[in-house]
């Protein structure tokens, strides 16, 4: 859900932020403030099947999940990503809103109505890809299948994967494996 249209300042949206109710993530994106409720069971078993598999390939690495990171493209933003994949304990010490600059790979899994997919589908991207987050992973249950972004240069990913929930997908390095996705929904 947008809340509005116009763009907001930093300091109007962490005031936003701070007032927000418990059980709705506000974010920041490209200048829009974003209210979006709690994610569901299959969203967080989602998150967990993907855990395990990142966790597995590298223990160093961990998915961090519901991760507030500071997305600073060309406007301020916030972001509470699904997941962020980053060196065990890179978090250590950073504020709500985390310098991004460590995270390898962050995962957002679309929720709610399929008109609001598009924010993670599109916006939320092209967010990632200007903040030069190194590889984005969206799974999409609106349309059965997981896409990876990755390579970002001049704000734009230059690559990108995809497959149907069942069928493996290649993640690119650091990571280097076939992501199974025969449990995603």
């Amino acid at each position: 859900m947008t809340i509005s249209q116009t763009e907001v300042t930093l300091a109007e949206f962490e005031a936003f932020d701070a007032a927000a109710p418990e059980g709705l993530h506000v974010e920041l994106i490209n200048g829009r403030v974003l209210v979006t409720p709690a994610p569901d069971g299959d969203h967080d078993e989602n998150m967990v099947f993907l855990r395990k598999q990142f966790e597995a390939h590298d223990p160093e690495l961990v998915l961090y999940h519901e991760r507030g990171l500071a997305v600073p493209a060309y406007r301020a933003g916030r972001a509470r990503v699904d997941g962020a994949v980053a060196p065990l304990g890179y978090f250590r010490g950073q504020p709500s809103w985390a310098d991004p600059a460590g995270v390898l790979l962050v995962v957002e899994v679309t929720s709610g109505c399929e008109k609001d997919a598009d924010v993670d589908r599109i916006d939320k991207r092209d967010a990632y890809a200007q903040a030069a987050l190194p590889v984005y992973l969206l799974v999409d249950r609106h349309r059965g299948e997981v896409v990876v972004h990755w390579d970002p240069e001049g704000g734009h990913y230059q690559h990108a994967g995809k497959a149907v929930f069942g069928a493996k997908l290649r993640l690119p390095e650091p990571f280097g494996f076939d992501l199974d996705t025969s449990d995603l929904a």
